[in-house]
This record gives C-alpha cells, sequence and structure tokens, in this order.
C-alpha cells in the first residue's frame, strides 16, 4: 500500500504562486521510480480533471489544456517527491488538488488525501 501526502495549498491572490508537494511512502519501502505520477483536481459542483501528469523517470510530462503554460510538474525519484509549481493563479483554478501515483507495473493506483487551494482577492 502507498500513502501520498500533499502539502503547500492554501490561500493566494490572483496571479500569485504556489508550490504544490506530494511525498510517497510505503510501508514495505517504496520504488517511487515504479510509479507516474498525476496531480488532479477538483472543484466545488465540478468532476474532477487531470491538471499534471509526469512519467516513472521524469522525461516526460503533459498539462490540462486550462494550465498549459502556467503550471509545472516535477519529480525527484530520491526524495520519493513529486511537486507542481503553479503561476499566474486564477481564481478559477480553486479547488481541492490531489496527487495520483500509477504503478506502472500492474496499474495499481494511489490517491492523497487533498491540499485546497484558494485563489481569491
Amino acid at each position: 500500500q502507498v500513502q501520498l501526502v500533499e502539502s503547500g495549498g492554501g490561500l493566494v491572490q490572483p496571479g500569485g504562486s504556489l508550490r504544490l508537494s506530494c511525498a510517497g511512502s510505503a510501508g514495505s519501502g517504496l520504488t517511487f521510480s515504479y510509479y507516474a505520477m498525476q496531480w488532479h483536481r477538483q472543484a466545488v459542483g465540478k468532476e474532477r480533471e487531470l491538471v499534471a501528469a509526469i512519467d516513472s523517470a521524469g522525461g516526460s510530462t503533459r498539462y490540462g489544456d486550462s494550465v498549459k503554460g502556467r503550471f509545472t510538474i516535477s519529480r525527484d525519484n530520491a526524495k520519493n517527491s513529486v511537486y507542481l509549481q503553479m503561476n499566474s493563479l486564477r481564481p478559477e483554478d480553486t479547488a481541492v488538488y490531489y496527487c495520483n501515483a500509477v504503478n506502472v507495473r500492474n496499474g495499481a493506483r494511489y490517491w492523497g488525501q487533498g491540499t485546497q487551494v484558494t485563489v481569491s482577492s
């Protein structure tokens, strides 16, 4: 079982920046490089949507259309962590942001508990 813990959320003004972090762990040890990582978000009254994804080695990334050019996903496999740098934040970015890990060997999927991001003046 993989545990994911997000951090870094909060209240920020429009145009501001936040950096989310997601740290992974497992009771029997975690091989973080076995997992592709994703950030999703869910706003009130809306479906959960993919924000950004990065492959297991960190060599390939993709983004949702609404965040392209503003958000950057990265990972540090030595620290079992994935990050989401969010710049030029807009009120419509307000949501709970979830970290997601997908085992590239067996497809198992794990979710974090989420961290709230609120963009408001």
